[in-house]
């Protein structure tokens, strides 16, 4: 017999993720939350982390989902420990990544009382979780069945859920038995097929319309996705569009979406407007896709993926269909022919016009921030993964090309900096493959507790450009107008990351012009078998200015 907490619910608890075959479980320490530890770990098949800051661990634990594709388990003490995980969860929630939450809590009777680090726990993660429950302190038939539903819901909506477990003293006691037998759980459901007499009316429209636009979002990697829209793209009434987060590439895509529109006058994006609009995937990085597609709205807008919010982005869509991409495109292709039109080529036309005008520009462009990404973009080996961070970081990415094999992530739910190291730091722990993360300077000082924790590969690596501030500020209208740019937008410092480095026993490089910067990065890729960090230092460059030259160059 194998040792437990005595707190029935506790072992319930357990016996059911064991059931439902979830193994990750990122503890953060606590009192109130003894049972829990207890009876974690002292199972064998749970691997059992401990990440102290809850916030850290709380996007830690989404990285781990988001490569393995199962939920990860958070486990806290009672009190503000539960709120630090808010920011992931709202993350998880926009980007469908499987959590579960697991809060120790007080006996209802303290609640409001006066007692220490108790709150109300119950629902509060309600406006961005699927499923939410407070057990009993018996383990009744009713908590079992809860708790067999908040599994089954993290494995339907692909979300987050929550389960609130109250627990009186003593807290850390422990018996000897068997768990209890609860029964199946289900974990799979089957994607949704489409009858051929349903998608006959939308394959109609479609061979009708001569200008046709496929937008691919935010997207795992998928080899037959890809397969399917080179395949797509080879009608002459089709162009596809899609960003480095969508992990699909093709040299017929417009995969620089920004470099291809930004500068564009009205009259031209409307000669571009669709007369479909198919997405797929979550969400998109472009401002300008969008405001273009809101402006100039297709007839038809069209979104393919399993989700409960399909998203209405450009206030016109007319039909979701609730399935995997590739199931929808492998019933739709059999129904679909190409048809003679000009509207791709007149996107590639544009698309190679700009390519040129890219490369001139940065032929001639020195040290700053646009040159950091063009180096980095050429630089990165093959089979990466790569974090992004988000505001001007993520931005900056979309500018430039990358080998087809290296896969991109960046926490686009809701598109916050606030945990971009702890993810990638979970994704990299998750992952086989060597990760790279690419910060910006304050997402990565805001995020410095996302290193301290003993879980970080030595196949990690991260680059962080260092200009001094909040640099998007500076370039989009508007902070400049407020006479409070500097202080409360642009957040001006002289801080760099040498000794963070040092305490958490990074391998450092701090580069300040160009020759420094080609140096630094092929010394970085150099080896795999130990953590680094590169520091790209543009503090003194106009970096906004540079960008904006190179928009106004098309």
């Amino acid at each position: 017999m194998q040792k437990h907490s005595d707190k029935p619910t506790a072992q319930l608890l357990s016996a059911a993720l064991l059931n439902a075959d979830i193994r990750d479980m990122i503890i953060s320490p606590g009192s109130r939350n003894a049972p829990l530890i207890i009876e974690f770990t002292n199972q064998p098949a749970f691997n059992n982390l401990s990440i102290v800051d809850e916030r850290v661990a709380g996007f830690f634990a989404l990285g781990m989902a988001q490569q393995t594709g199962r939920p990860a388990v958070l486990v806290c003490t009672s009190g503000s420990a539960l709120l630090n995980y808010y920011p992931a969860i709202a993350e998880a929630f926009y980007s469908h990544i499987p959590l579960i939450v697991v809060s120790a809590d007080r006996p209802q009777k303290w609640i409001d009382q006066g007692e220490g680090q108790t709150i109300r726990q119950h629902s509060v993660f309600k406006n961005h979780s699927w499923y939410n429950t407070t057990l009993s302190e018996t383990g009744t038939e009713q908590d079992l069945t809860e708790i067999k539903t908040a599994i089954e819901t993290v494995f339907e909506r692909r979300g987050p859920v929550h389960i609130n477990m109250p627990f009186d003293e003593p807290l850390y006691n422990i018996v000897e038995k068997d768990l209890p037998d609860i029964g199946n759980i289900q974990t799979e459901f089957p994607d949704k097929i489409y009858e051929v007499p349903f998608l006959e009316q939308f394959e109609q429209k479609w061979q009708t319309s001569k200008r046709k636009m496929i937008l691919v979002g935010q997207h795992q990697p998928s080899e037959f996705l890809q397969l399917q829209l080179n395949k797509l793209v080879e009608d002459p009434s089709v162009i596809i569009l899609t960003e480095n987060i969508a992990n699909v590439t093709n040299e017929k895509f417009i995969n620089n979406i920004d470099q291809a529109i930004f500068s564009l006058d009205d009259d031209q994006l409307k000669d571009l407007k669709p007369d479909i609009l198919l997405t797929i995937g979550r969400n998109i990085v472009s401002k300008k896709i969008k405001q273009f597609l809101r402006k100039h709205q297709p007839k038809e807008h069209w979104h393919v993926e399993k989700t409960a919010l399909p998203p209405d982005t450009f206030e016109v869509l007319n039909q979701h269909f609730d399935t995997a991409p590739e199931l929808f495109l492998s019933q739709f292709l059999f129904l679909v022919k190409p048809i003679a039109s000009g509207y791709r080529q007149k996107w590639l036309d544009i698309k190679q016009k700009h390519k040129q005008l890219h490369q001139q520009f940065l032929q001639q462009t020195g040290f700053s921030d646009l040159k950091s990404f063009e180096l980095i973009s050429q630089n990165i080996p093959d089979k990466y993964m790569v974090q992004w961070g988000n505001s001007s970081t993520i931005r900056y990415a979309q500018l430039f090309d990358y080998k087809p094999d290296i896969i991109h992530y960046s926490n686009r739910g809701t598109s916050g900096i606030d945990g971009s190291t702890s993810t990638a730091a979970g994704a990299a722990y998750a992952s086989s493959k060597p990760t790279l993360l690419v910060t910006g300077d304050i997402s990565f000082l805001y995020d410095s507790n996302g290193l301290w924790h003993k879980y970080l590969p030595d196949n990690f690596k991260i680059i962080l450009i260092n200009n001094g501030g909040g640099e998007i500020f500076n370039f989009i209208p508007g902070p400049s107008q407020t006479g409070a740019l500097n202080d409360f937008f642009v957040t001006k410092h002289r801080y760099d990351a040498s000794k963070l480095a040092e305490m958490y026993h990074l391998s450092y490089q701090k580069v300040t012009n160009l020759d420094e910067l080609q140096t630094g990065i092929q010394k970085l890729f150099a080896t795999n078998n130990r953590r680094q960090l590169l520091e790209i230092d543009t503090k003194k460059v106009e970096n906004a200015e540079i960008l904006k030259a190179y928009f106004q160059n098309f």
